[in-house]
């Protein structure tokens, strides 16, 4: 067909397509009253038909013109469109913006506007991508279709589209800087799951987890934002369970209760671990089944109108290990265990249970509590980033400089570039040493009850770097070891490129170095000197002298747990020091511990874990220090790791 205007100004904002009488007929869909078109295969327009149109042409306005990629005049294939069962779209996704963009700011009620577009464009198709103008209180609008999720359809090549029917949810996205501001979203979607329709989370008192909150809201919080019967449609479950993972200090327990707060409806319930546990037989299982008792009293009453309960296991590690794991031969937590297991996924598990599970330690957990339709939902709190520490310094140092207790010549930015690998609690711990300085300062000794000036109290940049000296993160470097190795080395630049291979590499995640020569030739010198240097936020010493007396199995956990913390930061070093030591090697024999050479050969091969991208998120150097002279090298043991490259270094 030959494409042609649309024949009116106001038939452009109806998104039809407009035919001849005669050839209307040619896009009837059988057994209803629709005529349904599809355009280059790309997108489908319901058509009408209209007296000024000629035979063999379709008329389309500039939007759909643009979208098809054609002009006026230009040859289009156009053939009507049979929709399949199943066909109504029950999400709408649609991004606004103004047809005419300028400076002007407007705001829109979702409520008013998903109730216009329904009844505009009911019965018709839209696809993902498909950009349709509207006009909405005398502005002209365009909306771009980013999702459209129809009951029941398959994942598949074929583009997302289904029709709009008076059961469609919509839901409404804007660009920064748009000048739209959507207000009453939450209405929109018919929920009244959450308090406040907009989450400011530093206002919440959480910083540095923007990203993990996010994730948290889709998977846990997002189905159920919409009414069951949408849920329903979709054939998805509401998610029951999620486990918050990490470092001790980053924020786990903080996010729980604040998600709590946030939700309408019953008072979470918090749980510390243990407090679950009973000394008389059955009783545990019953304090267990206790915690489920209202919910399931207001879903028997209530059904699908039931309130979400949120129950909040912290340190849910203490009872639920897995099972088999624990011989203290009365099987208490296997069955805590088996009874979480049946009220969050039994036979009559509840819809209005949201079960929150906070651990440092999600090794030691059931393996069944981890799988879909349990704790499925699964979130690595890990350290923040400078940009997360920042948020974290602000929140604590707000009320300071509100009322003028904080000095100017404090600088919360340099203060976040200089705190790496400092958890959240942490750095509230350095703020309050910090203040505990400058109260010093407006304190007599000598008379204590003296008046204090409160004029007078400021926080100053030196008091937060005493602080600094006296919190020291549990995931930071060994400074003591370290300056206590370190010397003045020639040549140490020719080291330093392996430190800068690490930090600017791609390629290779993990480097592994062993530095080989005569005792007392300023190996663990170079190697302290070289960590120091490099100026990464994790760097540890495993060395014999800390492992005197130990067994191998304590020696091998105690090697895992310094890799292991290693993960946890951005860029990290370890160095083995006195590696022989370590391995309880003996020229003699030879002999040697095969269980911390099998376990040092594991670690030293082992990838970082990857991140939710996909991409290595890790990355770590491991100067090895090995300290038998060349000469007698071949006494070692044949399965003893040797990584490329070796540095020999000669006597001073």
């Amino acid at each position: 067909m030959i494409v042609t205007n649309t024949p009116a100004a106001d038939l452009a904002l109806t998104n039809l397509a407009y035919c001849s009488h005669a050839d209307h007929h040619g896009f009837t869909v059988p057994g209803t009253k629709l005529f349904l078109a599809s355009i280059s295969d790309s997108f489908v327009l319901s058509v009408s038909a209209h007296e000024s149109i000629r035979s063999g042409q379709i008329a389309l306005n500039a939007i759909q013109r643009r979208h098809a990629r054609v002009s006026s005049g230009d040859s289009i294939s156009v053939s009507r469109f049979i929709p399949p069962d199943n066909f109504d779209v029950v999400l709408l996704t649609l991004e606004l913006e103004f047809v005419k963009k300028g400076n002007k700011n407007e705001q829109v009620d979702a409520v008013l506007l998903a109730n216009q577009l329904r009844k505009r464009f009911i019965n018709q198709v839209m696809t993902t991508g498909q950009k349709v103008s509207f006009e909405h209180h005398g502005n002209n609008y365009i909306f771009t279709v980013n999702q459209a999720a129809v009951e029941g359809q398959q994942s598949s090549n074929a583009p997302e589209r289904g029709m709009i029917s008076s059961d469609t949810y919509f839901v409404f996205e804007t660009s920064n800087g748009s000048g739209i501001k959507i207000v009453n979203q939450r209405e929109a979607a018919s929920s009244n799951i959450f308090r406040h329709k907009e989450f400011n989370l530093q206002a919440l008192g959480i910083g540095g987890l923007s990203a993990e909150f996010a994730d948290i809201f889709r998977r846990a919080f997002a189905s159920r934002v919409f009414p069951p019967h949408v849920t329903n449609k979709l054939g998805i479950k509401y998610v029951k369970g999620m486990l918050l993972f990490g470092p001790p200090g980053t924020g786990k327990t903080l996010i729980a209760r604040q998600i709590g707060n946030m939700l309408n409806g019953r008072e979470p319930k918090i749980v510390n671990g243990p407090e679950v546990l009973s000394k008389f037989v059955g009783e545990t299982e019953k304090n267990v089944r206790d915690l489920f008792a209202d919910a399931e009293n207001d879903q028997r009453s209530r059904g699908d109108q039931s309130d979400l309960h949120v129950i909040i296991f912290d340190e849910i590690d203490a009872i639920c290990k897995s099972r088999g794991s624990t011989r203290d031969g009365t099987g208490v937590h296997d069955d805590i265990v088996n009874q979480l297991l049946t009220k969050i996924d039994g036979v009559e598990s509840l819809n209005n249970v949201l079960l929150i599970g906070i651990t440092n330690r999600k090794d030691l957990l059931d393996e069944a509590l981890l799988r879909p339709g349990r704790l499925e939902v699964q979130i690595e709190i890990g350290l923040p980033d400078e940009n997360g520490r920042l948020q974290i310094l602000q929140i604590h140092t707000n009320k300071m400089k509100e009322n003028s207790f904080l000095a100017p010549d404090v600088n919360i930015q340099e203060l976040a570039a200089r705190t790496r690998n400092y958890s959240g609690a942490e750095l509230e711990g350095v703020v309050k040493s910090a203040v505990s300085y400058a109260l010093h300062r407006q304190l007599s000794m000598d008379d204590l009850t003296k008046p204090v000036d409160e004029e007078n109290i400021q926080v100053t940049m030196e008091d937060i770097l005493n602080a600094l000296n006296e919190i020291i993160p549990a995931f930071g470097a060994s400074t003591d070891d370290l300056e206590q190795c370190s010397r003045m080395l020639l040549g140490l630049p020719l080291y330093l490129l392996l430190v800068e291979q690490v930090k600017v590499s791609e390629r290779r995640t993990l480097l592994t170095c062993l530095l080989e020569g005569p005792s007392g030739s300023g190996k663990s010198a170079l190697a302290a000197t070289v960590a120091i240097d490099s100026d990464f936020p994790f760097i540890k010493i495993v060395s014999a002298e800390a492992m005197v007396g130990l067994h191998e199995s304590t020696k091998c956990a105690q090697i895992v747990k310094v890799f292991e913390d290693a993960y946890k930061s951005a860029q990290s070093i370890i160095i083995l020091d006195d590696m022989e030591r370590l391995l309880e090697y003996v020229a003699i024999g030879p002999r040697f511990s095969n269980l911390v050479c099998q376990t040092l050969m594991i670690l030293l091969k082992r990838r970082p874990r990857k991140d939710t991208t996909g991409s290595l998120a890790r990355r770590k150097i491991a100067p090895i220090e090995k300290l038998a002279p060349p000469q007698t090298s071949h006494n070692t043991p044949s399965n003893i790791p040797r990584n490329q490259p070796g540095i020999n270094v000669e006597p001073l």
